[in-house]
């Protein structure tokens, strides 16, 4: 991987990291769900001119637009907004990995190596020790929560998966259609349309920064940058890089929030990070042997050079 390269994979990392940190001071501004809405409404309007038509079948568009964007936000940002803080939400969603391994197997027939097992048995203590770290400091359903939005991003990874979408921006900015209707129901009918109103008429610059944030530099520029990488590089060589966004949230947090660091969070963020390092794993299978007679004569295969 170029430099450039490398350093645009970290810039990645840091965006999605530090939106956690956006993600809450926004909730200061909205209503969880109205905010989520706003985020896809934001993202996908101005730039669905710019892509063309969707290059997959349109029921994937709107299954992962339902698992991701109405589930996984939708649990996510009311999950953060109970009191789940924004540096060990970027962690806790690390679990999507087992989760995605977990519905691999169970729907693909996919079997995880050893080394994987033991790496979601890794994540998966990580988890543990986060919820006991949560439990003696901020709200249980919060991190609940969470860890359901992380099973909801699982289910949409599998979807992405079967869909194999061939230009990733294009898939994510018709994603983005689909959460913004049943995200505005789900406001009016649970947040009320009092206090949704009342969030839009007190909208000022900071409230709109968050949104502009999360849509335009987390959503659209994040998602494309990702998908340019995978285009030109394989998938084990960019997706360690998603390893890093909860350094980068835990640390903007406590930078710009005071989110404290304890040293039961440090514990569940070393092992929740190596476990889905190892959870990531992926196995070449072996090359198939070439017998003697059918090996190409020297003179030929250098003819192919």
């Amino acid at each position: 991987m170029r430099p450039s390269h490398l350093l645009l994979a970290v810039l990645v990392s840091a965006v999605w990291g530090v939106n956690f940190t956006v993600i809450e001071i926004g909730l200061d501004h909205f209503p969880p769900l109205l905010f989520s809405a706003l985020r896809f409404l934001v993202a996908a309007l101005p730039a669905v001119f710019l892509v063309g038509r969707p290059k997959v079948a349109w029921k994937w568009v709107v299954g992962v637009g339902l698992a991701l964007g109405v589930a996984k936000f939708g649990l996510l940002f009311v999950g953060m907004d109970a009191g789940m803080p924004g540096g060990l939400s970027s962690l806790v969603l690390q679990v999507q990995a087992v989760f995605t391994a977990l519905f691999a197997f169970a729907l693909l027939g996919e079997r995880p190596s050893r080394v994987r097992l033991v790496g979601m048995a890794v994540a998966l203590a990580g988890i543990g020790v986060a919820a006991v770290d949560e439990g003696a400091s901020g709200p249980l359903g919060g991190f609940a929560l969470v860890v359901a939005a992380a099973a909801c991003w699982g289910v949409s990874n599998i979807l992405t998966r079967r869909a194999a979408p061939p230009d990733a921006l294009n898939f994510m900015i018709w994603v983005s259609t689909v959460p913004v209707l049943p995200l505005l129901a789900l406001s009016l009918l649970l947040e009320g349309p009092e206090r949704d109103l009342e969030a839009l008429a007190g909208l000022d610059w900071r409230g709109a920064g968050t949104v502009l944030f999360v849509a335009w530099i987390a959503t659209v520029f994040g998602f494309g940058a990702w998908g340019w990488l995978l285009r030109r590089h394989p998938a084990s060589t960019v997706a360690p890089f998603s390893l890093l966004v909860p350094v980068f949230g835990m640390s903007s947090a406590a930078l710009f929030l005071g989110e404290a660091v304890t040293p039961l969070r440090w514990c569940a963020a070393a092992l929740l990070v190596g476990g889905v390092a190892m959870a990531s794993v992926t196995r070449r299978p072996p090359a198939p042997s070439v017998p003697a007679a059918d090996a190409p004569a020297p003179e030929a295969a250098a003819g192919r050079s």
